[in-house]
């Protein structure tokens, strides 16, 4: 392993960085104390700093040179609403809120590289560092986007970096093409005919429907979708009646769809209200489909995804980059992104699934907590990426 010394001799900084952030996690769009540190960091590094971006997201801007070549990359700053189960000293102060998905540890990464690079200045051309707020469904991509994210700040090419559980600290995993699922929710609305539980007869039975959907919703993968393809359709609610003698009039599906393309997604949202308009309609009832694109597939260019590929083995050797890791059915609104700019997004391990390492519980979990141990290998291929893709006097790509 191959790390930049002068990251590497900070790594008690980075710690203590990572740990203040993991203590005072704040939820998507709330993240106002985490943006006002994102953002004096790189104000005292030299950085131009743009805030208020989809809301709550930091821009830090660094130039380098006379090249007019661009690169983006980007680290998430939102917690989860979680009540944290660990009792060590940078537990959340936040009571049900907790940086359970290593969101703190992609901040740190991305501020050790940004003070890296403004110190050396290694490269030619722009570097733009975006820190994203509300990653965690509720959309801070597609509102920085949307705030003209690649129009003030226009990349060549862009990426990120999320911490794997499982995958042994020290070791990558890249991948070209798909390699996270688009993700869906979805809300299915009955209207039947409320009656008496004793005559049914005389309604229409909205929760009959209901299940009845249900049921005919997973044919949708099973028969519709290619079997070279892959999709999952999950209902994960249902709810209708607040009595045991009343046949409610209404009830609700709720659910979520994941995909690898947005082709298959399509198809998915179409069959659905083809099937649960048609099962209503023959017990006599009606129905609403609100389908609800929340993420993107995240899709890697295959040139950035091979350049990523190159920087982690120039880091941590070929036999510890992986470079077909198994799909990854969870979801990403990097994606959104992606599909604005070429770029990739590849996992850095966050401990061995054995334990031995520290860092092998899973995202999302109560107990999780970001391996500090990664913070300086992150910053160090996060900041190579910059001085190989904007070398000094090397052409674009």
């Amino acid at each position: 392993m191959t790390l930049i010394e002068s990251i590497a001799i900070k790594h008690d900084e980075l710690t203590r960085w990572r740990r203040d952030i993991h203590a005072h996690p704040e939820l998507g769009f709330e993240e106002s104390r985490t943006a006002a540190i994102v953002a004096e960091k790189l104000r005292a590094f030299g950085c131009e700093v743009h805030t208020g971006i989809g809301r709550t997201g930091v821009v830090g801007v660094l130039r380098a040179g006379s090249g007019k070549r661009t690169i983006g990359l980007r680290a998430d700053m939102d917690a989860l609403p979680i009540v944290e189960a660990n009792n060590f000293e940078h537990a959340s102060q936040h009571a049900g809120k907790m940086h359970a998905c290593g969101h703190d540890g992609h901040t740190t990464m991305l501020l050790a590289a940004a003070r890296y690079l403004a110190e050396t200045k290694r490269f030619d051309g722009t570097v733009h560092f975006i820190f994203q707020p509300a990653e965690e469904g509720q959309g801070g991509a597609q509102a920085m986007i949307a705030d003209g994210l690649f129009e003030r700040f226009p990349c060549d090419a862009i990426f990120g970096m999320h911490n794997r559980p499982g995958l042994a600290l020290g070791k990558f995993a890249v991948k070209s093409g798909p390699m996270m699922a688009g993700g869906a929710f979805f809300d299915i609305d009955i209207t039947g005919k409320g009656a008496h539980g004793a005559r049914p007869e005389s309604g229409v039975d909205s929760v009959l429907v209901a299940a009845h959907i249900t049921t005919a919703l997973q044919a949708i993968v099973a028969r519709n979708v290619a079997p070279v393809q892959t999709a999952v359709l999950s209902v994960t609610q249902i709810h209708s009646g607040d009595a045991y003698n009343v046949i409610p009039q209404s009830a609700r599906l709720s659910g979520t769809v994941r995909a690898f393309s947005r082709e298959v997604m399509a198809q998915v949202e179409q069959a659905m209200k083809r099937i649960a308009s048609g099962v209503a309609q023959a017990f006599g009832a009606t129905c609403k489909v609100d389908f609800r694109t929340i993420y993107s597939p995240t899709i890697n260019n295959a040139e950035a995804a091979e350049f990523a590929a190159k920087i982690c083995t120039e880091v941590v050797g070929t036999d510890n980059v992986e470079r077909n890791p198994p799909l990854i059915m969870a979801s990403e609104d990097f994606s959104f992104m992606l599909e604005k700019v070429p770029g990739c997004y590849f996992n850095i391990g966050n401990g061995a699934a054995d334990g031995t390492q520290g860092g092998s519980c899973e995202v999302h979990n109560p107990g999780y907590d970001f391996n500090d141990e990664a913070l300086p290998l992150g910053a160090t291929v996060f900041a190579r990426i910059v001085e190989t893709r904007l070398g000094l006097g090397v052409k674009a790509p």
